[in-house]
């Protein structure tokens, strides 16, 4: 069997799991998102997708970090636990800030230091999955939206580096995202 193939079809089961587990904000979400940049990292290395490799290295530290966040107990009575919330108003400018210079920087370094054929592309899902899964942390809702746009991006990019299987699970990732951000509202309002 074709290596492609294999990474693909083991990393579309992960990423479903993981999908599932984050549409009813289950902590083992972190757990699978730990094991699940080994495979995908594996198959951007070899695909010549670089920005999306070093990704899954952001993955895993972020998955430890969330992993943390979400099993913190409040060390006060009064405190609450992390709950879903919208992103506070203020969060917004520092966020898109980070994110236009994460953009412009990974993609001097891909356009610098190696053959990417796709840098804008994939320097832009990049930085944008640097700030969803910041947002997932953090339980704000609207990280859903952020991932939205990262998924309808990668369903192009990976076409066009031919991983149809990956292409196909983000497209299934743009539909949930957006039963996820209406799911998520519920539970926040609940």
């Amino acid at each position: 069997m074709d290596w492609k193939l294999v990474l693909q079809i083991v990393g579309v089961v992960l990423g479903l799991i993981y999908l599932y587990l984050e549409y009813r904000a289950n902590i083992w979400l972190w757990v699978v998102g730990l094991i699940m940049p080994v495979v995908h990292g594996t198959l951007y290395y070899r695909s010549g997708l670089y920005a999306d490799f070093s990704m899954q290295l952001y993955y895993i530290a972020a998955g430890l970090y969330g992993l943390m966040a979400w099993s913190r107990k409040p060390k006060k009575k009064s405190e609450s636990p992390l709950k879903i919330s919208f992103t506070p108003i203020g969060v917004w400018p520092k966020a898109f800030a980070i994110y236009a210079l994460l953009h412009a920087a990974i993609y001097w370094l891909l356009v610098s230091f190696t053959d990417s054929s796709v840098p804008f592309w994939d320097s832009l899902s990049t930085a944008l999955c640097i700030l969803a899964y910041w947002m997932l942390s953090r339980k704000y809702v609207e990280q859903w939206l952020v991932w939205l746009a990262v998924d309808v991006i990668t369903v192009g990019l990976y076409i066009y580096k031919d991983i149809p299987l990956t292409a196909g699970l983000y497209a299934l990732y743009s539909a949930l995202a957006v039963a996820g951000y209406m799911r998520w509202r519920r539970m926040m309002e609940a």
